[in-house]
């Protein structure tokens, strides 16, 4: 069995399996910690009905038709009714019973908003170990969350659900597995979904769950004023909470005091019946707070994703980390804040109750100033960008200038390792991505929001791969590209095209890929910048020629290249070349192919570049080889593999070698032919490293020729116009 956190969104967000930080639990797949909680109190009636609703037949075994979809359970309740609790525990108790995991995902932003389906359909791809391409459409990825739950027995949390278009995509198409959607209110159009709408706790459970927070103490002296309590709190657990916080806060009264304290407090303005025990509540706690306590708690509303820890905190009030994490625990004693599972040894992460969060905003829009509320958000995002710098530093070490700026840093911003740095980008990715949103949606700290982009996409780079952190990379390029329109500027818009254009061309999306390069292009030369232009002009035309149109492959290439030429770029002149001769080889352009083979070359030679000089010249023994010009063909492969072994690289020394003895063979002479695979296979022995040098590899011996790589292989995405650290 295993239990999977699935993070999408604000407090959600799509984690690499790679990334997963987790415990590999006996016999099964990884397992990771389920949410820590109170103690479960009382529900006992609606368990055992949901439990019931999970055998009892639906509509379509009455019908005589096998169910096509799996069991929907629905737990419908206000926020703070305790139905992410019952949820919870449902699924704890159903767990062995799905070997195949329990998966949990949160539909709602902290915000308010609905999360899209595609996040959270690639957070459950990511939990799932399927892969995730970056970019894909909602279709393409719901399609593939229920193709990975074919055949496997799997319990789907999801939490928080806005309405059934949320709910509905991701329901598995076999009825092995369970779902159980939370949600305010009914999901119609989700068929045969069994509903259990919850309403307060009984007075029994409702005071227990008080003496858990206030102590047994008090509770037993007087259990009148204790029902009493739980009357006026309409047995909602989130006020119950709140009421046994200020309880333990205040220990000199008594829970008379509590009663009639709630019974003085207004019931809130914009609350319904329902939701006035809850406000009165949450008043009672937050007025029982020191002036200092109480600000601190208000600009927890600007917490990304709802979630907050020491370094958070003490950069929005401006206080220090020590006091942050002092203010956090006394929260969470209160019942103001809950404290999410330790992961290894990373100072612990608050989350801030759903149904607190518009309490929050409310106070900090009539208590706070716009400008301290906009300064608290700009530290929190300084705060952020320079942890971003110092997780990606960690991986640097052996650099002299970054172990410098390492030292340069406050000691509670560094890490102790670059695993230590992995293990906390990992843990706090979903308050980053969060994080990172909100800046750019927000508009009035643009310059920040960019900064923080561009951390944290240089830290995903580094410690997971740009293969690897694609889903991400790319939402984060659409933020930079968001950005860049909105503040008109065209150079940062061409560069977020270009790396979303590669990671579309990565995806196997090459039309797509064409049409951001082509806008890409347009915004280079709107710019000026002669580097995105030819960045433009090289990516249109490997998309072409990934298309197999190789008239107007050669086309954009050509352009490229003129531009190089203007420009004196010897070594892009070389890999251009290269390229042209790669793609005319494919068309067939023999005569053409030859030409700018020998342009490359003659570009590595002046580069002193012997690898390269190498490779040209094994290209053009096997352009000549394809013209029907064999003897051509062998002396330019023995100058190919004299200029290798001049290089000292073994491999392509071995490559070309082998290139000499296809050729060799073709021509009717076996033996001299093994002679050479025989000094190959010598040379390779030993060899794993991939071959160096400046011009990557244009050919490999006996296959098709092979174009070289164009600027953005072996380039980081996301890094172009990143400002430096």
């Amino acid at each position: 069995m295993a239990e999977q956190a699935v993070e999408t969104g604000d407090g959600m967000a799509a984690v690499p399996p790679g990334r997963r930080l987790s415990v590999p639990a006996a016999g099964g797949p990884a397992r990771t910690a389920a949410p820590v909680l109170p103690g479960f109190v009382g529900r006992r009636r609606e368990l055992e009905e949901l439990r019931a609703d999970i055998v009892r037949a639906g509509l379509d075994t009455l019908a005589g038709r096998k169910s096509p979809r799996g069991r929907v359970l629905l737990i419908a309740g206000r926020p703070g009714s305790g139905r992410t609790a019952l949820a919870e525990e449902l699924a704890g108790q159903l767990a062995g019973q799905y070997p195949d995991g329990v998966l949990r995902a949160r539909l709602t932003e902290a915000g308010g908003a609905p999360v899209p389906t595609e996040r959270t359909a690639r957070a459950l791809l990511t939990a799932l170990g399927a892969p995730v391409p970056a970019g894909a459409e909602e279709d393409e990825l719901t399609q593939a969350v229920r193709a990975a739950l074919k055949g496997r027995r799997a319990l789907l949390l999801l939490d928080d659900a806005a309405g059934a278009e949320q709910v509905d995509p991701l329901l598995p198409d076999k009825s092995e597995c369970l779902i159980v959607a939370v949600s305010r209110g009914p999901l119609t159009g989700v068929p045969d979904v069994r509903p259990c709408t919850l309403g307060g706790l009984d007075a029994a459970s409702g005071v227990e769950l008080l003496e858990r927070y206030a102590g047994p103490t008090r509770i037993m002296v007087d259990p009148a004023a204790a029902n009493a309590v739980v009357e006026e709190c309409g047995g909602q657990p989130a006020a119950l909470v709140l009421v046994g916080g200020w309880l333990a806060a205040m220990s000199k009264l008594s829970v008379v005091d509590a009663v009639t304290r709630l019974r003085e407090l207004p019931p809130g303005d914009g609350h319904d019946i329902a939701g006035r025990p809850l406000a009165r509540a949450f008043h009672l706690a937050y007025e029982a707070l020191p002036a200092p306590s109480a600000r601190i708690l208000r600009l927890l509303a600007l917490a990304p994703a709802g979630r907050a820890d020491a370094h958070t905190t003490s950069a929005l009030a401006g206080c220090s980390v020590s006091a942050a994490q002092t203010a956090l625990e006394d929260f969470e004693a209160r019942g103001l804040l809950r404290a999410e599972p330790a992961v290894g040894s990373l100072p612990p992460q608050y989350l801030v109750p759903g149904c607190l969060l518009d309490m929050l905003r409310e106070l900090m829009r009539t208590e706070e100033r716009p400008a301290e509320v906009e300064l608290a958000r700009a530290r929190m995002l300084e705060r952020t960008v320079r942890q971003l710098h110092s997780c990606r530093a960690a991986t640097r070490t052996d650099d002299p200038l970054t172990r410098k700026r390492l030292a340069e840093l406050p000691r509670p911003l560094r890490f102790a390792s670059p695993q230590a740095a992995g293990e906390w980008l990992t843990c706090r990715l979903p308050a980053l991505l969060a994080a990172a949103r909100l800046a750019v949606q927000d508009g009035r700290l643009d310059t920040l929001a960019r900064r923080l982009v561009s951390a944290l996409t240089r830290a995903l780079t580094a410690h997971f791969g740009a293969e690897e952190a694609g889903p991400e990379l790319y939402g984060l390029h659409q933020l930079v590209l968001d950005v860049a329109r909105r503040c008109e500027m065209p150079l940062e818009k061409a560069a977020a095209l270009l790396n979303i254009g590669d990671l579309d061309a990565r995806a196997g999306r090459t039309s797509a890929a064409l049409g951001r390069y082509r806008e890409a292009l347009d915004a280079a030369r709107r710019a000026g910048d002669p580097y995105a232009i030819s960045r433009s002009l090289e990516s249109i035309a490997a998309s072409y020629h990934e298309l197999g149109d190789w008239q107007r492959a050669v086309d954009w290439y050509g352009r490229a290249l003129e531009l190089r030429l203007t420009r004196g770029e010897l070594a892009d002149e070389a890999r251009l070349y290269g390229r042209l001769g790669a793609v005319r080889s494919y068309a067939g352009q023999w005569n053409e192919a030859l030409r700018d083979w020998r342009a490359a070359a003659s570009a590595c030679r002046r580069l002193r570049d012997l690898p390269g000089h190498a490779r040209a010249l094994g290209e053009i023994a096997r352009v000549h080889e394809h013209a029907g010009r064999p003897q051509d063909a062998v002396r330019t492969c023995r100058e190919a593999v004299e200029c290798a072994r001049q290089a000292g690289d073994d491999r392509l020394h071995a490559a070309m070698l082998l290139r000499l003895a296809d050729t060799l063979e073709r021509l009717g002479d076996p033996a001299a032919a093994a002679g050479h695979r025989s000094a190959a296979g010598e040379l390779l022995t030993g060899v794993s490293a991939g071959p160096s040098g400046p011009a990557a590899s244009a050919a490999q011996p006996g296959g098709a020729i092979v174009p070289l790589p164009s600027p953005a292989e072996g380039e980081v995405p996301g890094t172009r116009t990143a400002p430096p650290d």
